[in-house]
């Protein structure tokens, strides 16, 4: 080894520069390990930007719920349908659907809940206390989230749905239609009506991962921007990642927190993640003048709607269309076309972003936490879908404790590479 490269090895190499692979890099360097981050482009440039930055144990329900199979199926032909497969030869996109599609059923729904109720509420508390301890300025906020109908039958349907909430201590009110158009003003007349969830909250997403790069540099961690990582390798009694352009990073750790790009990079590693691209779409604009007072998801078009004090956001749909990289006009009218049926002043008075990104998708809907059995040093913090905002500070955190040894500060085994076989 060279005195250059010795000088230059760290206990963990963390690959990623998300949302939770900043999360993870901070929680390391607070507790004591050296740490480098390496990113393919920018921090939090990618993912982690154009989301609704919604914090959300209301969303604790799976995605494979029941029903959805044949809700899918019809939604094939629509290109603005709010879940949408486009048919194409992809043998791990259909693999994936089967198993998706053998998790709709009651009983596997249910069961499913608790484990992602766990993450999203811990995440939620240990952020509170990230933000008040480390000054974090991201407009972090917890006013709670609105799900809004228009539909009766729906709004039934739904109330039904997120009942079961409440058993994992997540608190739902119900609002009949006159008191939500009361408590929020920026909704058009004609709600049926809607879910409150006063322990949501919200925070500007590119805010925030640029202040959790500004805390993990100050807790020792470096960052080193524009490495894209082509290979990953065990060396010796070491890991080793080369970027395309031949430079190389040794630790004795390595933690895979790549995103989209996890079953890739987990290749290189012999792993078969059962990870997905799923696309999502956001429009940023300015702050319109009757703003909702707190985020909103717009039930009836599947819609989430975001204000911060000095911006507005409209995002969500879940395309499972490969890494393609086209800006699709009609998902992004889609949004601005359900927003314009329920909101009075539907968007802002300038436009000053349309985007896309990908989310990594697991068939079970949690993420892949943890050790990787036979392969001593290898961590992964990977496969957390939509929620990887709100699953950020409990993803950092309990890595931390895996990889110091501490007592976990939740029960890793649900989330564990080992459920697939």
């Amino acid at each position: 080894m060279t005195i250059g490269e010795a000088a230059a090895r760290r206990d963990v190499l963390v690959v990623g520069g998300g949302v939770i692979g900043l999360a993870c890099a901070q929680a390391l360097s607070a507790a004591g390990r050296s740490v480098l981050l390496l990113e393919r482009d920018r921090i939090g440039a990618a993912t982690s930007r154009g989301n609704c930055g919604t914090l959300t144990p209301s969303h604790a329900l799976p995605l494979a719920a029941p029903g959805m199979v044949a809700k899918a199926l019809g939604w094939m032909l629509k290109p603005d349908a709010p879940f949408l497969v486009r048919p194409r030869f992809d043998p791990a996109l259909w693999a994936w659907l089967l198993r998706f599609a053998a998790r709709c059923d009651e009983r596997t729904f249910r069961a499913a809940i608790a484990p992602k109720a766990a993450l999203l509420s811990a995440s939620q508390a240990l952020l509170d206390a990230l933000v008040r301890s480390r000054g974090l300025d991201c407009g972090h906020r917890r006013d709670g989230l609105l799900y809004v109908w228009r539909d009766v039958a729906a709004f039934e349907a739904g109330r039904r749905s997120h009942a079961v909430l409440r058993d994992h201590g997540i608190a739902v009110d119900e609002w009949d239609g006159a008191r939500t158009e009361r408590e929020e003003p920026a909704l058009r007349e004609g709600v049926a009506g809607a879910l409150f969830f006063p322990d949501d909250g919200h925070l500007r997403p590119d805010r925030y991962t640029a202040e959790l790069a500004r805390i993990a540099a100050q807790d020792g961690a470096v960052i080193e921007e524009g490495a894209d990582i082509v290979e990953l390798v065990r060396d010796g009694d070491a890991w080793k990642a080369t970027a395309r352009d031949g430079r190389s990073w040794r630790a004795r750790e390595l933690l895979l927190a790549s995103g989209p790009w996890a079953a890739r990079m987990g290749g290189t590693l012999g792993l078969r993640l059962p990870i997905i691209p799923g696309k999502g779409y956001s429009i940023t604009y300015e702050r319109p003048t009757l703003a909702p007072r707190r985020p909103l998801v717009l039930k009836d078009h599947s819609v989430c709607v975001t204000a911060w004090d000095d911006g507005y956001r409209l995002g969500s749909t879940m395309e499972f269309a490969g890494y393609d990289e086209r800006l699709t006009r009609a998902r992004l009218d889609a949004l601005e076309r359900g927003a314009a049926a329920v909101l009075r002043e539907p968007t802002g008075p300038m436009k000053r972003e349309e985007w896309f990104g990908w989310r990594p998708m697991t068939w079970d809907d949690l993420p892949i936490l943890g050790g990787v059995p036979g392969q001593p040093g290898l961590w992964l913090a990977v496969g957390h879908g939509m929620m990887g905002m709100g699953m950020s500070a409990v993803t950092g955190r309990l890595l931390a404790d895996l990889v110091t040894g501490r007592a976990p500060v939740i029960d890793p085994t649900p989330y564990a590479i080992t459920r697939f076989g």
